[in-house]
Parts: structure tokens; C-alpha cells; sequence
């Protein structure tokens, strides 16, 4: 049972760590949380669920389209409401409150839209791979594949390219970076459109293995803490904190109840932020005279 528990810890864990590695990257852009974040994985889901179901179109074409839709809504965020608040200068909390109000108006519109009802996907395989007493489903093989993919192609990207080089960059000191030559406002919005397609590749996972509804992106609250607990800004810390998290929470259902694992999941967040404030492997940093 404890291995079965792992693996569906794991497969959890990897959607978690889409979504955090998104919130990671603006954050070491922006230094604030995205807080619109989740609701660009609920669009995903929600135009990946329309042309799959509503317009019958093959299933991986329509997984790629809400990706990239959902990437494409959080360039918009950035543009229309987050660059005017950077280019005004305005405190760092307006783009806090400016994602709030997004992730309200989403919520609500999707309500609008779709209903309150939870909507599924077209039947999936039952398919299941067993290894010794281990049964691993279709989705969460898919889920698992996908996520790893991903994350080791992004961390490849960000550590080992030019254009990694320019996102260091401009996180370091957008200021200096324009200065010497770097186009900040691309590179913004290049950083929206690859944590935008994160998050819509993980809210079509969840909305497969789950279900699709208006406030399915909350979830991100859980990949925000993954953030935190691996470090703010640390993509590879958010990867790990992810997994922990998606793990602690599959054993804590497992073995005690599933009533539990949210109040297992915000005490984490509070001791890691007692005890080491800026995560398992983010940087502490202090302002010099």
C-alpha cells in the first residue's frame, strides 16, 4: 500500500509542480504571486474539455489547444493589466491585487459560462500498467510522462541557453538588464506565455484525472506552498516542494484521513516558514547600505 501511495503521491506531485515551476518563474520576474495563476489552468481545461467534447476533435489536439490558449490568456494578463502597472511604477502589492481581481473575474465568468456543475472528459482507457502489486492508471502514467518532460525541458532551457540566460537576467536586475540591450517586456512575456502553458497542461491533467469546474484553479493555492516550501523563485525548489507536498498529502489521506490533508498541508507551510523562511532551496537575501 505505502509504494501504490508513492506513486499516486508522485503523479499529484508532478501536476502540483507544473503549475509551481510557473508560479516560480513570475515571481522571479515580478517578486509577487500570481495569484490569477490557477484560473489560467481552469481555461485550459475548460477549451481543451469544448474541443474535445463539443466539437469531437482528436483528444491530443485538443489538450494542445487549451495549452496553448491558456498560455495565450496569461500573455493577456501580463499585458493589459500587469505591464501598465509596472510601467506606472506602482507599488509591487497592485499587481497583487490586480491578480485577485483577475482570478475573481474568471471564477465568476466561468460560472456564467459553463455553469456550476462539474463537467468530465470523454471516457478514458481504463487502462492500467501493474508492477508487482503497483497499479498504475492511463492518466496517471500520462500525468507522470508529461510532467517530467516538461520540467526537465524547462530546467534545461532556463539553466543552459541564451534565452534562459536573458530570464536570469532580467530576474536579476531588470533594470541593469534593459540597460544592456535585453528587451525586458518580451522576455515578461515570454515568462507568462511558458508559466501560462504550465498551468494549462496541468489543469487538463487534473480536469482528465478529476473533473473540469469553475474553481478547479483553488488547487494552485497547493502549488503556491510548493513554491514556498521549496523557495520563491527557485524553479527546482518548486519541483521539489511539489513532490513532497503531493506525496505528504496522498499518505496523509492513505493512512489517516483524507479530512486532514489540507490542515497537514497549511501546518507545513507554517513551520517551513518559521523555520526556514526562504525555503528548502531558495536564497536568503538581505538588502545592503
Amino acid at each position: 500500500m505505502f509504494l501504490q501511495q508513492l506513486v499516486n503521491g508522485i503523479s499529484v506531485g508532478g501536476v502540483y509542480a507544473l503549475i509551481a515551476t510557473g508560479y516560480a518563474l513570475i515571481y522571479s520576474l515580478l517578486g509577487f504571486s500570481n495569484w490569477a495563476h490557477g484560473e489560467v489552468a481552469m481555461i485550459g481545461a475548460y477549451f481543451a474539455l469544448l474541443c474535445a467534447a463539443n466539437i469531437s476533435l482528436p483528444l491530443p489536439l485538443a489538450i494542445a489547444i487549451g495549452v496553448i490558449l491558456a498560455g495565450v490568456f496569461s500573455v493577456m494578463n501580463e499585458r493589459i493589466a500587469y505591464k501598465r502597472i509596472r510601467d506606472n511604477k506602482s507599488p509591487t502589492m497592485f499587481l497583487m491585487i490586480a491578480a485577485m481581481g483577475l482570478s475573481t473575474t474568471y471564477q465568476n465568468s466561468a460560472m456564467l459560462i459553463f455553469g456550476s456543475k462539474f463537467q468530465v472528459f470523454p471516457k478514458m482507457s481504463s487502462m492500467t500498467l501493474q508492477i508487482g502489486s503497483i497499479n498504475i492508471g492511463y492518466i496517471d502514467m500520462i500525468s507522470v510522462l508529461i510532467s517530467l518532460v516538461v520540467l526537465v525541458v524547462l530546467d534545461v532551457a532556463i539553466n543552459k541557453t541564451k534565452f534562459g540566460l536573458g530570464i536570469r537576467s532580467v530576474a536579476s536586475n531588470s533594470y541593469i538588464a534593459s540597460m544592456m540591450g535585453i528587451n525586458i517586456d518580451k522576455y515578461f512575456s515570454l515568462v507568462f506565455l511558458i508559466a501560462g502553458m504550465l498551468a494549462g497542461s496541468a489543469g487538463v491533467l487534473l480536469g482528465m484525472k478529476y473533473t473540469v469546474y469553475p474553481t478547479m484553479g483553488n488547487v494552485a493555492l497547493k502549488a503556491f506552498i510548493a513554491s514556498v516550501l521549496g523557495g520563491l523563485g527557485s524553479i527546482r525548489g518548486a519541483i521539489v516542494g511539489a513532490l513532497i507536498i503531493g506525496v505528504l498529502e496522498t499518505m496523509v489521506s492513505a493512512y489517516l484521513s483524507s479530512g486532514l490533508r489540507d490542515l497537514v498541508t497549511f501546518m507545513l507551510l507554517i513551520i517551513i516558514l518559521l523555520v526556514k523562511p526562504s525555503g528548502l532551496m531558495g536564497v536568503h537575501i538581505e538588502d545592503k547600505a
